[in-house]
């Protein structure tokens, strides 16, 4: 068994990883993959970045909800196709926020603004499970203030009508089609974050850092393009959790569970494709 181990770990590092066009990417630049985030850290609760991090996530969390809900909101209250954005605008709207949102927070926090990309960069030991955590109930809280901001504006009884932006799963399809959908479209998501933000990409091609918000705010169109007829497309848990506590009716409860466990599925799958897949880090020497 140690010899086809050693196989193994062998044939994940005999070539080195090359891009096939480009001149940059041929380039052998030197880089180093930052070192495993502790599991915890105490020193990161008395620092003051720690905490401007959370707030960064709530706010952009905020302000994606925001924005993202009233352009549901416009939709569904518009008597006419001609008179509203459509599903096309709706799209726009949540991946031009995640676009927006990345470039202005991602030298702060990240700039997740989704907890189950902070669960995929998680498992991935890219944050500290203190900051995980800590970042996952700033993300709720921004998109539960976000959707009521929304109500309040909009008022009870229209707000109410127009069905709140909640996810739920859409007549026609089985949850289990809903949970496939919410799996499928995270994964997306969160491969194209690890793919965005790789170190050895950065290292090779130094303009990558500068379009990071691309195609992250990208992925998020495309995925909303595909599954707003069957679920309304979560694939974010805060603002699943957002929309339902304020719109706080029985079929947005009813089909929650699929827009908390679908995403992480998706986040986990994402983690383990990029992390053993494409890096074969489980099979590189430790020599």
């Amino acid at each position: 068994m140690e010899g086809k181990e050693e196989d193994v770990r062998l044939g994940a590092n005999k070539f080195s990883d090359r891009q096939p066009i480009g001149t940059s990417a041929q380039t052998d630049k030197d880089y180093k993959d930052p070192p495993p985030a502790p599991l915890f850290e105490p020193g990161e609760l008395s620092s003051w970045s720690f905490y401007r991090a959370g707030i960064a996530e709530f706010v952009a969390t905020f302000l994606f909800l925001y924005i993202s809900v009233l352009t549901v909101m416009g939709v569904v209250n518009s008597p006419t196709k001609c008179g509203t954005v459509g599903i096309q605008g709706i799209a726009w709207a949540f991946g031009g926020m995640i676009f927006a949102l990345v470039y202005c927070t991602a030298g702060i926090s990240g700039g997740h603004i989704n907890p189950a990309v902070t669960f995929g960069l998680l498992l991935a030991r890219k944050l500290s499970l203190t900051k995980a955590v800590f970042y996952m109930v700033m993300q709720c809280l921004g998109a539960i203030c976000g959707a009521g901001v929304v109500k309040g504006f909009m008022g009870k009884n229209q707000y109410t009508a127009l069905g709140g932006g909640a996810n739920v799963v859409a007549h026609g399809y089985t949850k289990g089609g809903g949970l496939g959908a919410e799996i499928v479209g995270t994964f997306m998501l969160v491969y194209t974050v690890f793919s965005a933000t790789d170190a050895k990409r950065i290292a090779r091609d130094s303009h990558i850092t500068i379009l990071v918000p691309l195609p992250i705010g990208f992925a998020v169109f495309l995925v909303h393009l595909a599954t707003i007829p069957i679920t309304g497309t979560g694939i974010n848990p805060a603002r699943s959790l957002g929309a339902a506590i304020i719109y706080n009716k029985d079929q947005a409860w009813d089909d929650h569970w699929i827009f908390w466990v679908g995403p992480f599925i998706g986040a986990a799958l994402a983690a383990l494709y990029h992390q053993i897949v494409i890096r074969a880090m489980p099979f590189k020497s430790k020599s």
